[in-house]
């Protein structure tokens, strides 16, 4: 059978290509994959990466099936609309929305939308670009996204945290490609009738955000690039059982 393999961010360098068709025994699993994946390379593939099937997060036990997608995730480090569609968007949610955009986050514009009479808190989170990292001086970023998952985790996001905080609006934006300095990279918005639930709301959406929606940031400096380190997957959902190591 056949699968379709798809490499992100710094494990599109380790193989070279951001796509590979793979043939595999019937009923092989997502551990074999790794396996045959690994055969024969000098450096195996990292440890700490996740793994998607169809745009699913899956175990290493899964069984695969013919025309299956497997996304190979290293750990994230962070989503395509269009300006238009996010307009639309903010007309006719109330609740918030999410997106991916390749355009300049319009904060003010989506900030006032957000407020409404039975609000008493707003909170903002607005990720922007930095012009140094480690003391290396920052000329731009890169960010790539696998688009499809990335669009459906964001959507889960917020839907989780209007129920589990009890706020009423959380909008949560994501850009791509590439940003200079000064630039916002994510924006997150939670307005709630109480500030102890906004505030609490905002702060678990960047930090789960930054640690499972697959969203990836390269780095150029002025003596080189690099792929950013992510935070670790949380616990079950890094593929490290497969025995994989890097040197």
């Amino acid at each position: 059978m056949k699968v379709q393999v798809l490499f992100f961010g710094v494990l599109r360098d380790w193989q070279g290509t951001a796509q590979l068709p793979v043939e595999l025994p019937v009923g092989a699993t997502v551990g074999q994959l790794l396996e045959h994946l690994n055969a024969g390379r000098p450096k195996p593939l990292q440890p700490g990466i996740a793994v998607s099937v169809n745009a699913e997060f899956s175990s290493t036990t899964q069984v695969l099936r013919e025309g299956d997608e497997v996304g190979l995730l290293p750990p994230v480090s962070g989503g395509s609309s269009d300006t238009e569609l996010a307009q639309r968007k903010i007309e006719d949610h109330p609740e918030g929305f999410t997106a991916l955009t390749l355009q300049p986050i319009d904060g003010p514009r989506i900030i006032e939308h957000a407020k409404r009479g039975e609000d008493g808190a707003l909170v903002i989170f607005d990720g922007i670009v930095r012009n140094e990292t480690r003391g290396r001086k920052t000329l731009y970023l890169d960010y790539e996204a696998y688009e499809e998952m990335a669009e459906r985790q964001m959507r889960e996001l917020a839907e989780q945290a209007r129920s589990q905080f009890a706020v009423r609006h959380v909008t949560i934006i994501h850009r791509l490609g590439r940003l200079h300095i000064g630039e916002s990279s994510v924006l997150i918005v939670v307005a709630s009738a109480h500030r102890a639930q906004a505030f609490e709301a905002c702060r678990w959406l960047i930090d789960t955000l930054k640690k499972t929606v697959p969203i990836w940031k390269k780095e150029t400096f002025v003596d080189g690039a690099v792929w950013a380190a992510g935070e670790p997957f949380p616990a079950g959902m890094a593929a490290d059982n497969t025995g994989t190591t890097t040197d």
